[in-house]
């Protein structure tokens, strides 16, 4: 009863305190309220990431699609890829064909899109009906007749789309499906992958814990001295905590209440945000239920345990305060046992294999350690460093002169910036350590060519202006086109017997030698190319090209209208060479034939590969590439050739880290703006006195400057260094190499522009409060 009748009248002196007191718990809860909010963001990332893998699965086709032959009935359908790119932008969609009055419809889709109709989701619609989108409509010039819903895209920027085909079969491409929903569950992360993702929720939730602690302690000065008054109508010191308890309390509430609402409220335009070409749907960013209550009870809790903490500190008397602060210096031992200690848990808890499961708790309880105790021991460290200062010009003195009288709440707003840089720089460097593993070498070579374009079962006709078409496209220099088909040896075999097989390319000379080692080359040549250093692959190869003998022209498709021969005599002063490795990296061995030799336009069954360098001077010239591809074939598949891949489910990772890492960016911004604000109002008083004495406003604004500047600059060196040395140890948990030690020098020129961003954002307080009516006092 004791307890709740002090902190109900705590409360009764924040909800009735004045101006003042409403300011002084306006502060409080609106930190509160952001590290709320942060906190109910981060526990709906599980429902958000849940959600997104449902829909996902929902639009996949059915598992009996893939496991076996699905026989045409009036549900199935046909459909292809055609995703595509734009300026950056992955467009993701299909060409689809009804083989039944009952088509199976994919999800979002009110009704199957006739020929050359299409469904597009909002973004997709949005975009081919903007300027923007002019490149885009040539490559997309069907008629949209539906918007497809929430529940078949992935979020709301999602560029998807369904075009309805009359044209699509099984032999140019179409695979069968009998309906949609994929059951199965998605891989397990790899045990490294699973490392990062626990240090990513410690990195990012560790500075919103501090902040919140932070926040329950603005306007601490004025509530010691109003406790003082209350010591002097004869309230004992227990009673006294109890009431700054109930304040702390009353502020967090409102916190909690704030928190919410800007939950709520920011969660209406989560879908118009996007981060990466990423964004969400209201309804995903759900906390559970058991989170959303653990918040509730934590940050009250928190609330009141700081303050009744911070009150030790500080001794209350009838006629004054008095802190523990100049007379007994703070104490380093205990403040190092924790990170010694954090180190020593992921110490013993040994290395991560491929082998074992990994047990987070251990790991997530040193990271934590290690983290916290850089926070406490960031006070010790800015107090004996500022205790040392001396001299210089009038705003460092008075900088220097604050700092040295109270440098607590400097180091309070300075908490969770450390934090969170020291959990960024061991992130960037395990993340640095183990690239390696999930980036491999592609063998590819941008320099060659830029994009590679293939296209299925087509006559060689077509094959033969593809490679035309794309070589007429703006900004094309050069194009390494062939049009390839199978051809045998003539004979017949048994059923256990293996045909002898091999490859057909035809192309002009340009691109042959790029393909092979054929030294000179003109119209009409025709050369048998062996791969390098591979003899058995090279006698199979002689096996079907027999020169002088026939070849038989991919027997296994009906020869199509028009067709001369379904064989072919390789000429008997064919040149044997050898192949070179493609822009893809790859060899292509068989038999290569020039144009003069056997007209493409003649194949029974064709493909045709092209690989295109183009001018990267050109604005869209990747666009221009793949309308062409469009125009030819809508299905046909354009990859950009690059030198490196990354695994889908690091970059997963990596997506996550940097949404986390904007959202803790913005919430320090914010917590170093709140507390700045805080300390200004604290000091209103004293900056009348200096405006009265005749100080002028840009030497106060160094001021400021300063006293934000000294204490982040310690803060970053220790946060560097805590960094640094957890990362070493991440690494050797994941037996990796350190590859990189200068990653901090990002981390700390974040840290600086904060200094720079705080300090402007804050001048227009101080300017209001440099006015003499801040004397004034009752």
């Amino acid at each position: 009863m004791t307890w709740l009748r002090d902190l109900g009248l705590g409360i009764r002196f924040a909800a009735a305190g004045g101006r003042e007191g409403w300011a002084r718990t306006a502060l409080t809860a609106a930190g509160v309220g952001l590290g709320v909010a942060m906190l109910l963001i981060a526990s709906s990332v599980p429902h958000l990431l849940d959600q997104r893998s449902v829909r996902d699965r929902a639009r996949e086709e059915a598992p009996v699609s893939r496991n076996a032959d699905v026989p045409r009935s009036d549900t199935t359908v046909l459909r292809v890829s055609a995703a595509t790119e734009f300026r950056g932008r992955t467009v993701d969609g299909f060409l689809m064909r009804a083989e039944g009055a009952r088509p199976a419809v994919p999800p979002g889709v009110t009704a199957f899109p006739g020929p050359r109709e299409m469904a597009a989701s909002p973004a997709l619609r949005d975009l081919l009906a903007s300027p923007e989108g002019a490149l885009l409509k040539e490559r997309l010039p069907y008629r949209i007749t539906s918007t497809i819903s929430d529940a078949g895209l992935l979020s709301p920027n999602e560029l998807y789309f369904y075009v309805g085909s009359d044209t699509l079969t099984p032999a140019n491409g179409g695979h069968r499906l009998a309906g949609y929903g994929d059951g199965a569950t998605g891989e397990p992360l790899p045990p490294v992958l699973v490392v990062l993702v626990i240090m990513i929720c410690v990195v990012l939730l560790a500075p919103v814990a501090i902040f919140i602690a932070t926040a329950a302690r603005f306007g601490g000065e004025r509530r010691d001295r109003r406790l003082a008054a209350l010591r002097l109508v004869g309230t004992d010191i227990p009673t006294t905590r109890r009431i700054a308890a109930g304040e702390a309390l009353f502020g967090s509430v409102l916190g909690l209440l704030a928190g919410a609402v800007f939950f709520l409220v920011g969660r209406r335009f989560v879908g118009s945000v996007e981060v990466w070409d990423h964004s969400a749907f209201p309804s995903d960013l759900t906390p559970a239920a058991w989170s959303a209550a653990l918040v509730a009870l934590a940050v009250p809790l928190c609330a009141v345990l700081v303050t009744l903490t911070a009150m030790r500190s500080v001794v209350v008397e009838p006629l004054g305060v008095v802190r523990h602060t100049g007379s007994r210096g703070r104490r380093l031992w205990w403040r190092l046992l924790m990170p010694v200690l954090g180190l020593a848990v992921l110490g013993l808890t040994g290395r991560v294999d491929d082998f074992t499961p990994v047990d987070p708790y251990p790991i997530a309880a040193g990271a934590v350690l290690v983290l916290v105790g850089l926070a406490l021991l960031l006070p010790w460290l800015i107090e004996a460093c500022v205790k040392r200062l001396r001299g210089g010009p009038l705003p460092w003195q008075l900088a220097v002169r604050r700092l040295q009288l109270n440098s607590g709440a400097a180091t309070r707003a300075v908490s969770g910036i450390t934090v969170a840089v020291a959990g960024a720089v061991a992130l960037q460097m395990l993340f640095a350590a183990v690239g390696d593993e999930f980036e491999a070498m592609t063998g590819q070579d941008p320099s060659r060519a830029q994009f590679h374009t293939f296209s299925e079962t087509v006559t060689g006709q077509a094959a033969a202006r593809t490679i035309e078409a794309f070589r007429s496209t703006e900004g094309v220099d050069r194009v390494i086109g062939t049009v390839e088909t199978y051809v045998t040896k003539p004979g017949t075999y048994k059923e256990d017997e293996v045909t002898p097989t091999t490859s057909l390319s035809i192309g002009d000379c340009a691109t042959l030698k790029e393909l092979a080692e054929i030294g000179s080359c003109k119209e009409g040549d025709v050369f048998v190319v062996h791969p390098r250093g591979d003899k058995e692959m090279s006698d199979w190869v002689d096996e079907t090209a027999r020169k002088g003998e026939e070849i038989e022209l991919d027997p296994t498709s009906d020869p199509k209208p028009g067709a001369e021969s379904a064989r072919w005599t390789l000429p008997a002063d064919a040149r044997t060479v050898t192949a070179r490795a493609d822009p893809l990296g790859e060899e292509q061995w068989g038999i290569m034939a020039t144009v003069g030799a056997i007209d493409p336009r003649t194949l029974p069954n064709a493909q045709t590969i092209a690989q295109i360098k183009v001018d990267e001077g050109v604005k869209d010239v990747s666009e221009y590439v793949r309308n062409t591809a469009a125009r030819i074939d809508p299905a046909m598949r354009v990859a950009t050739l690059t030198s490196v891949t990354r695994d889908r489910q690091y970059a997963s990772v990596q997506t996550g880290l940097r949404f986390g890492a904007a959202a803790t960016l913005l919430l320090i911004a914010a917590s170093m703006l709140v507390s700045q604000l805080e300390q200004l109002r604290e000091r209103k008083r004293l900056l009348s006195v200096l405006v009265a004495f005749g100080t002028s406003r840009v030497t106060l604004g160094w001021s400021v400057l300063w006293q934000t500047a000294v204490p982040v600059v310690i803060g970053l060196l220790v946060a560097t260094a805590g960094g640094l040395g957890l990362g070493a140890v991440m690494t050797w948990m994941l037996a990796k190499t350190v590859t990189q030690w200068w990653l901090f020098l990002p981390m700390a020129g974040a840290g600086g522009a904060l200094v720079v961003a705080v300090t402007l954002l804050s001048l227009p307080l101080l300017w209001r409060l440099m006015r003499p009516d801040g004397l004034r006092t009752e």
